[in-house]
């Protein structure tokens, strides 16, 4: 059986794309076919940015030259070859000349770093962002790398991703392809919050982000913190407010400074700011050309990047009508497209074999193929929307994402743990949130650096919780899919004046089910396996704005909407659809006060306060439903 430990936190581990293929496909090939060259290439504004070049050594032809810019280091700097370069094997084998580069005042590059650098509107000729830097970049790898075609493609993984997004706004014209996965679209919704809510769990990678360097640097500069224990839900809850982990990040020890740039912004912009605004990249995707071709890559079960690559896709496509846009969705956890595993599992859910191959092999390759060696045109031969049903198991293609045979259709909360398809009465379900014992979002004892394994933990530990209410249908009588985003339109009351509002949607496996899984932990069994599908956390306070936060009167029944990210899952006859609602989730978000204060992280003791909450029975889930 599967166990989980918990290993030392390595960097190239935030993305998994740089989870290696075996060794012995990769270890010589580099080396033999490519060789390597380091250079600082010139700004606009005469910041040098570190760049490294893999060039094939054969040179009777001209190749296009693929890009990553990235926060996480060129590295190997020097003489030392990487042992994989590019996307994947396959577009390694196929020749290219596969770039790296440290973005600004990151690792090799000059520079001051911003995370998530605001996108400049309206700039003079002088002045620099992401979008000129990659403009930059590109501009000097066309007139200065040999053996080039004149074409162009980025991608990248998380972070890096985020960057190939960048890269299609006022697009270089040599760019002609671009695969931005895993994305991040917005800081308010990706990674760090969720509507609002912060993501207590990523606590420890804040540290990554939030240390300036004075020079060029081939090793880290940063360090992260040590909380000495195994067990992050109980430590978390001991140190209480957010503020008491503010000194976390003094790191130079000067009474109450602040030295981590980072988690600085995140406690003085409580809410959805100018600050946040000018990071999100989403706003601005109105400025790709139809000149570049998207393909859009993500995980149903990507816990740290959903939103990000779903909403790009559906950015470009709102606005971009004459675009080449297409959408890949896996049954993948952060970047495990990338792997060259054949085994595909999230956690303790197996989803099939080669899946991830099968993508690699079918279809990124096929699309960087096409539009930077084969005609460009848009007929590449893949489809609009390749996305992969969770609940049966099997890859389909849509000519549009969602799929147009979609019925919207609302299933409502009602007494007794049902889920009814009509109102059945508008009373109440009252549970108790006490604030010294939240529902804990995993039933593992662990710490982790960034949480993953969740999005399919089984559900039972928190379905036998008084504070979790738990809906169902009755049996399936015949297969239901869901295709396309989710929307709880709750209503609810709380006895304080703050409250989270977390909704769950999980897969109820038959109790006789004959799956066998070898992944499983231990303690587990596929019987009654709930399978959690979708879940999202809505902020109480930002219910009505992002930007205007305002507090619950109490008692008073009051709407919130959350919507949940797409989903593309069959509950096959013979299961259950199963909604919980909860309101703490942790400690995967921050604790709520339950008491309404104008800035969360700056909380004291006497403001968390146990209150008793309410759902009414006419709260619903609207869902997209296949016919």
């Amino acid at each position: 059986m599967k166990k989980y430990f918990t290993f030392p936190f390595l960097l190239f581990l935030l993305i998994s794309a740089c989870n290696q293929p075996k060794q012995e496909e990769t270890t010589t090939y580099v080396a033999d076919n490519y060789k390597k060259e380091e250079v600082a290439i010139t700004m606009r504004d005469g910041i040098k940015l570190h760049t490294t070049i893999y060039s094939p050594k054969d040179t009777s032809q001209k190749y296009p030259i693929l890009l990553q810019r990235t926060p996480y280091s060129c590295k190997p700097y020097g003489k030392e070859l990487k042992t994989k370069i590019g996307p994947n094997t396959h577009l390694m084998k196929d020749k290219y000349i596969i770039v790296y580069q440290d973005v600004r005042g990151r690792w090799m590059s000059e520079g001051i770093y911003d995370n998530m650098r605001a996108y400049k509107i309206n700039k003079k000729a002088t002045e620099s962002d992401e979008t000129t830097d990659t403009y930059d970049t590109i501009d000097w790898l066309i007139k200065n790398t040999e053996n080039n075609n004149g074409k162009v493609g980025t991608w990248g993984i998380s972070y890096p991703g985020h960057y190939a997004t960048v890269s299609t706004v006022n697009a270089h014209p040599a760019l002609k392809a671009a695969s931005p996965q895993a994305c991040i679209g917005d800081f308010f919704f990706d990674d760090f919050h969720h509507n609002g809510a912060f993501l207590l769990s990523y606590f420890k990678a804040i540290s990554l982000f939030g240390r300036y360097k004075d020079q060029p640097i081939d090793t880290a500069w940063y360090s992260f913190p040590k909380i000495n224990t195994e067990d992050q839900y109980q430590f978390f809850l001991d140190k209480g407010p957010l503020k008491n982990l503010n000194s976390y990040f003094n790191f130079t020890n000067t009474g109450n400074k602040i030295d981590d740039f980072f988690w600085k912004e995140i406690i003085e912009h409580p809410n959805y700011d100018s600050v946040w605004q000018s990071k999100g990249i989403i706003q601005h995707l109105n400025k790709v050309p139809n000149t570049v071709a998207t393909m859009i890559v993500g995980g149903f079960f990507d816990a740290e990047d959903l939103y990000g690559p779903l909403e790009t896709y559906k950015a470009i496509e709102k606005h971009g009508k004459e675009n080449y846009n297409t959408l890949v969705f896996g049954p993948w956890d952060h970047g495990k497209w990338a792997r060259n595993t054949v085994k595909n599992s999230v956690g303790n859910y197996y989803f099939g074999d080669s899946i991830s191959l099968k993508f690699q092999k079918e279809i990124e390759t096929t699309f960087f193929y096409h539009f930077l060696k084969g005609k460009g045109d848009k007929n590449s031969g893949l489809p609009e929307a390749y996305v992969y049903d969770s609940g049966n198991k099997e890859w389909k293609s849509y000519n549009s994402w969602p799929p147009k045979n979609i019925k919207k259709e609302s299933w409502f909360l009602s007494e007794n743990q049902k889920i009814t398809t009509a109102i059945k009465s508008t009373k109440p379900i009252n549970f108790i949130s006490d604030i010294t014992k939240p529902v804990p979002y995993s039933e593992d004892i662990k710490t982790v650096f960034t949480p993953r394994k969740y999005m399919t933990d089984d559900q039972r530990f928190a379905a036998r919780r008084p504070d979790v209410l738990v809906f169902e249908t009755a049996v399936l009588s015949e297969d239901i899919t869901l295709a396309g985003e989710i929307k709880a339109k709750l209503q609810v009351a709380t006895t304080g004046t703050a409250a989270d509002w977390i909704v769950k949607i999980i897969d109820v496996h038959p109790a006789d089910t004959k799956e066998n899984n070898d992944d499983l932990q231990d303690h587990l069994k596929m019987s009654n396996y709930h399978l959690m599908v979708r879940s999202e956390v809505m902020r109480g306070r930002f219910r009505n704005s992002f930007t205007h936060p305002e507090p619950f009167v109490p008692n008073k029944k009051t709407a919130v909407n959350i919507k949940l990210q797409d989903v593309f899952h069959t509950f096959k006859k013979g299961h259950k659809l199963q909604v919980q609602v909860q309101s703490t989730w942790f400690p995967l978000i921050d604790l709520n006060p339950q008491t309404y204060v104008p800035n969360i992280y700056k909380a004291n003791k006497k403001d968390f306060k146990t209150q008793t909450h309410t759902v009414f029975t006419d709260s619903s889930i609207e869902f997209s439903v296949l016919k």
